[in-house]
């Protein structure tokens, strides 16, 4: 159980310390929308990539957030019968409803990796006024899915713990060097 633990406390981790860097970029996206905004009507001078770096800064930002928001449980839920179970209940479900979540994220893994592979090869850009290299984007998206895919397979564990009473680990009831919980 040491290498299992081990394998789920590294992969929350990362999640962690990648989430808590990727939401930086939410700094540097309002910077350049304030300064769009200022050169556009303070100036009279209006910038051509501003806009378009935000998107692609945004797009990273949504694809790669995504393991760090499972880890700690972010993602919207719908809680009609999910709310009204027991712990047991509700892992249960969960181990069910995993199912489509793993249909769904691989698939976008598979298709996001063959996607990010052409665009990477083909060193493609955006082809507008600006033209600038959208290949780091389309990459993103298989780097950040495999991320949610592997946060996916704790909760999974987690859940398969929980089912069936096992001794397990979880983010919530573990601490870090400092006393914090992770």
């Amino acid at each position: 159980m040491g290498v299992l633990t081990a394998f789920m406390r590294g992969v929350t981790r990362l999640n962690e310390v990648i989430g808590r860097g990727i939401a930086l970029i939410v700094f540097a996206m309002f910077a350049f929308l304030i300064m769009e905004v200022a050169f556009r009507y303070l100036f009279n001078s209006p910038t051509v990539w501003t806009n378009e770096l935000t998107q692609m800064l945004f797009g990273i930002y949504a694809v790669m957030s995504g393991g760090y928001i499972m880890a700690h449980r972010g993602h919207v839920n719908v809680d009609l019968l999910h709310s009204h179970l027991s712990p047991r209940g509700q892992a249960i479900l969960d181990i069910l409803t995993s199912v489509v979540f793993f249909i769904f994220t691989l698939a976008l893994l598979y298709f996001g990796y063959d996607m990010a592979s052409e665009s990477i090869a083909s060193w493609e850009t955006s082809y507008s006024a600006w033209n600038p290299p959208i290949w780091p984007v389309k990459a993103a998206i298989p780097l950040g899915t495999g991320l949610l895919v592997l946060q996916g397979i704790v909760k999974l564990l987690e859940d398969i713990a929980v089912a069936f009473n096992l001794s397990y680990y979880t983010p919530e009831t573990q601490e870090d060097e400092k006393g914090e919980a992770l």
